[in-house]
């Protein structure tokens, strides 16, 4: 009797192949989504570790929710729940950025609330997304352990392309907003093509496939849409007329101008108005330089719009600028610009002025050269990523980078506002090694405003003379500027380690007392 002959098992289907690399769209979606709220609320609330955090962990939690949910789907409803919940993620996915943004812009109030509560929606929805598929699947026979090494495998490698796109491609290329709209047409384009590939089985097909090009087209409406709703809030947002904005990988820049008040914004937060500028770029600069008649070489860290440079540049004893600034953005932007080139005086462009675009930790950890002075003049201390550069360590390498008789002045936040960060910045000096001279100046537009020059040695005497123009500072401002009323002494504060950052904590509870 001979042996039964085997038969290959039978070929999938188009239709169920098509399922399975859906599963790669989706995967896709889910994750930009994620990733979109998180970089959103950064930039709009600060404090990167705590938004992503607290973003990833409730949206895991939603997806869960959403797992379970999916069990109360009927089996003859999967595909057509699959659709449906396909195109209900694209339009919230779609339209998540450009909703929370106008909601900063115009009800700040609400946001956060909104923020979560669209975070947990999509969470329940795309938890929904891969059960569905697999229950489809498992009802035409498949293999279940092949099902499944399969529908995960697509699913991984989804998450993986967008995690790698997203911060090099989508996010600086494309923003977050028009970012939200592509992937929320992704999601409509797996509803159209399962309900296409499987319309014998789906129930109310016209109605559905009516809804899907409905949601399709008003997806591609707010992607072409997407750059002049984004200025729209914006002008909600900062009031005056925006003249630039991009976003890079680094963060999101807005130029606006008003009248004579041309003003920069990253993230949010005010960087300058060309106003008052020269009262803080003087304090910040001038009190150091005058000092050092014989200082021949800068390093300016941060301070990419070249007003620090322009102020250092005045004293004729200087040499040589280098200019350490993250975001090349930042720096083409205020050298190829007229108008913004006009505000730092041609700084980016004189002969003496090396402009590298780097981090400065790293640059600061791998080149050798030593400086006279060294003007951090960095963002203020609002996430983890900004706060290590006012750390104990990154202060000992600046400490390694200075001449014997050199000085570091360091923007130090307010010291009105925000007290505890202030004496935080001068306490992570002393620990440093730095004998410190804190100071302090009156900005209009930021209020009370605190600087700190540190030195390897001691005997620093602020100076009583200017050889150089300025429009702020003379004589009796700067005695004054190096004395602290009653309500502005020190308080008893931890300095800022790399490993507990203390400063970003002290910064958030400040401003939120001053916010409150």
């Amino acid at each position: 009797m001979s042996a039964p002959v085997s038969r290959p098992p039978a070929a999938e289907p188009a239709p169920d192949r098509l399922l399975i690399l859906s599963v790669f769209v989706v995967a896709s979606c889910g994750l930009a989504y994620e990733l979109i709220a998180g970089a959103l609320s950064s930039y709009l609330l600060g404090d990167s570790v705590l938004q992503f955090s607290s973003i990833i962990g409730c949206y895991l939690f939603a997806m869960g929710v959403g797992s379970h949910l999916s069990k109360y789907v009927k089996d003859e409803d999967v595909l057509a729940r699959f659709i449906d919940i396909e195109l209900l993620v694209g339009l919230i996915g779609g339209v998540s950025a450009t909703l929370l943004f106008l909601l900063f812009a115009w009800m700040a109030a609400p946001f956060r609330s909104a923020l979560y509560a669209l975070v947990f929606a999509l969470g329940v929805l795309v938890g929904m997304e891969i059960p569905l598929v697999m229950r489809v699947l498992n009802g035409r026979k498949a293999v279940f352990s092949e099902l499944v090494s399969r529908v995960l495998t697509f699913d991984y490698l989804g998450a993986l392309a967008v995690s790698l796109l997203f911060p090099l491609v989508l996010a600086p290329k494309l923003g977050l907003s028009r970012s939200g709209f592509l992937f929320g047409m992704a999601n409509a384009a797996v509803a159209l093509w399962t309900l296409w590939h499987y319309r014998l089985e789906i129930p109310r097909l016209r109605t559905r496939l009516t809804r899907g090009v409905l949601v399709m087209a008003f997806l591609g409406c707010g992607l072409l849409l997407s750059e002049n709703l984004t200025r729209w809030a914006e002008r909600g947002l900062f009031g005056d007329e925006i003249i630039f904005a991009t976003t890079t990988p680094y963060q999101r820049l807005v130029v606006t101008r008003w009248k004579d008040d041309t003003r920069l914004y990253i993230n949010g937060n005010l960087q300058f108005s060309s106003r008052d500028e020269h009262r803080y770029h003087e304090a910040l600069v001038h009190p150091a330089l005058q000092s050092m008649p014989w200082a021949k070489s800068v390093l300016v860290l941060g301070g990419g719009d070249g007003l620090a440079v322009r102020e250092v540049l005045r004293h004729a004893n200087v040499q040589h600028v280098t200019l350490v600034d993250l975001d090349p953005a930042m720096t083409g932007l205020f050298s190829r610009n007229d108008y913004l080139a006009g505000l730092n005086g041609g700084s980016l462009k004189d002969a003496r002025v090396t402009v590298i675009n780097a981090d400065a930790g790293q640059w600061l950890e791998t080149n050798a050269d030593a400086f006279d002075l060294i003007v951090a003049d960095f963002p203020d201390p609002s996430s983890f990523g900004l706060g290590k550069l006012y750390s104990v360590p990154i202060y000992r390498l600046m400490a390694k980078h200075l001449s014997e008789n050199g000085a570091l002045v360091v923007q130090s936040t307010s010291p009105w506002f925000a007290p505890r960060s202030y004496w935080c910045i001068d306490a992570t000096l002393r620990e440093a090694g730095f004998h410190t001279h804190p100071y302090h100046a009156y900005v209009p537009s930021f209020g009370e405003w605190g600087f700190n020059l540190a030195t390897k040695r001691t005997g620093f005497t602020p100076p009583t003379r200017y050889s150089v123009p300025t429009r702020f500072l003379d004589a009796e401002t700067t005695r004054l500027m190096f004395r602290f009323p009653p309500d502005m002494q020190p308080l008893p504060v931890e300095p800022n380690r790399l490993n507990s950052q203390g400063l970003v904590h002290y910064f958030e509870q400040d401003w939120g007392n001053v916010i409150r």
